[in-house]
C-alpha cells in the first residue's frame, strides 16, 4: 500500500437563514427559546446539555444537543463541544442544561464545568455569553445574570 490517507471533509448547512433570526438580547429571551424547543416529554426525566451557537451579531445559527445523561447529571465532552462550535464557525455560544429536579441553583460541578469551557473558549476567541439551567416548568437560572460568567 502506497501512502493512503483518509480524506477529511467538514460541512455545515443552514436550513433556516441565520440572517432572518432575531439576535439573542437577554437571558430571558434565550431561556424562552431553549424551553420552547426542548422536548417536553424528557425535560423532567433526565439531564440534557445543549449549546446555542451564535454568529457575531448574536443571531442563532442553531441549537446542538451535546449530551443526554441520567436523572442527576450528564457528561460534557469538551472535544465534541468545540468540534461543533468550530465546525459551525460560531463566535459566541450559550450553554444550557436542564434540571429535572426543578432546582434552578447550579451545583459546584455546574460552576466548574462553566469555568472550564469559558477558559478553553478564550483560546479560540469564542465568547461564552451565558450558561442557563432550565427547569421543566420553564423557570431558569442565568450564570451571566448572577455574575458567574
Amino acid at each position: 500500500m502506497k501512502n493512503k490517507v483518509n480524506e477529511i471533509q467538514i460541512s455545515y448547512r443552514e436550513k433556516i437563514g441565520t440572517l432572518k433570526s432575531e439576535p439573542i438580547k437577554s437571558s430571558e429571551h434565550a431561556a424562552k427559546l431553549l424551553f420552547d424547543t426542548w422536548d417536553k416529554n424528557t425535560i423532567g426525566l433526565h439531564e440534557t446539555f445543549k449549546i446555542l451557537l451564535l454568529n457575531n451579531s448574536n443571531k442563532v445559527k442553531g441549537i446542538y444537543p451535546l449530551s443526554t445523561g441520567g436523572i442527576t447529571g450528564t457528561l460534557v465532552d469538551m472535544r465534541i463541544l468545540f468540534a461543533i462550535v468550530l465546525k459551525t464557525l460560531s463566535v459566541g455560544i450559550l450553554l444550557a442544561h436542564n434540571h429535572p429536579s426543578y432546582k434552578t441553583e447550579p451545583s459546584e460541578a455546574d460552576k466548574q464545568l462553566t469555568d472550564k469551557i469559558k477558559r478553553a473558549a478564550q483560546l479560540f476567541d469564542i465568547r461564552v455569553l451565558d450558561h442557563l439551567i432550565i427547569t421543566p416548568n420553564g423557570s431558569y437560572y442565568s450564570f451571566a445574570d448572577n455574575g458567574l460568567v
